[in-house]
């Protein structure tokens, strides 16, 4: 309605620049970006009632949008573009820390996502240290949701798999159940109980990639 009405270019112009601009048909079969983007957050509203996921689905490509004609239709480095360009939004419409926090660790990391299954041991463990996963256990399940909203966002593939999720779900979950008073016990304190800790779940996630199945 607002793009109808010509109010989005001026509410929200990061948003309004995306429609028109192409992406590549074999990753997005729907083509233009602000096709996508509205594609996602309905998307969004079918897996989450969370407002910040839908959020997140709506600001996670605005990079592509300052993407050089040149380079079209790819968009590389678009994820850091577009993180930047969700802080410049939040910060002039004061939209709420939670908000814009999760709003930029999706248009950041979302690829992350879903390049998960290929990811050696030593790259998940970085992944879920980067997303701040073992601390803040309920943003990396928005962010969970948000990058799948992404991955079904697409023109024939609303309804497919998307078993990144529950294998990064998976990957917190066993790598989280670390005996820390163990090692406290041990003589490991401080910074040598970090990298200790570091240690253990990677060992762990070893193991979890060795026998993963999703079915």
């Amino acid at each position: 309605v607002l793009r109808a009405c010509n109010a989005l270019q001026i509410l929200f112009p990061e948003i309004d620049c995306l429609f028109g601009v192409p992406q590549p048909p074999e990753h997005h079969p729907e083509i233009d970006t602000g096709l996508h983007t509205i594609m996602v957050l309905n998307q969004a509203t079918r897996l989450s009632n969370d407002p910040q996921v839908r959020f997140a689905a709506l600001v996670h490509d605005l990079g592509k949008g300052t993407t050089p004609a040149s380079e079209l239709p790819k968009h590389h480095g678009h994820e850091a573009r577009s993180s930047k360009l969700v802080d410049a939004l939040c910060r002039r419409l004061r939209i709420p820390a939670q908000y814009r926090q999760l709003g930029k660790l999706v248009a950041r990391h979302h690829l992350d996502c879903h390049r998960i299954l290929k990811a050696k041991p030593e790259t998940l463990l970085r992944k879920l240290e980067t997303l701040d996963a073992y601390r803040r256990p309920v943003r990396f399940e928005q962010y969970l949701l948000a990058c799948e909203a992404d991955a079904r966002g697409r023109t024939g593939l609303e309804d497919r798999d998307y078993p990144q999720a529950g294998y990064f779900r998976q990957a917190l979950q066993v790598s989280s159940e670390v005996d820390t008073k163990s090692l406290q016990e041990h003589g490991y304190e401080g910074e040598l109980l970090g990298k200790a800790i570091h240690e253990v779940r990677l060992k762990i996630l070893e193991d979890f990639k060795n026998n993963y199945s999703n079915g």
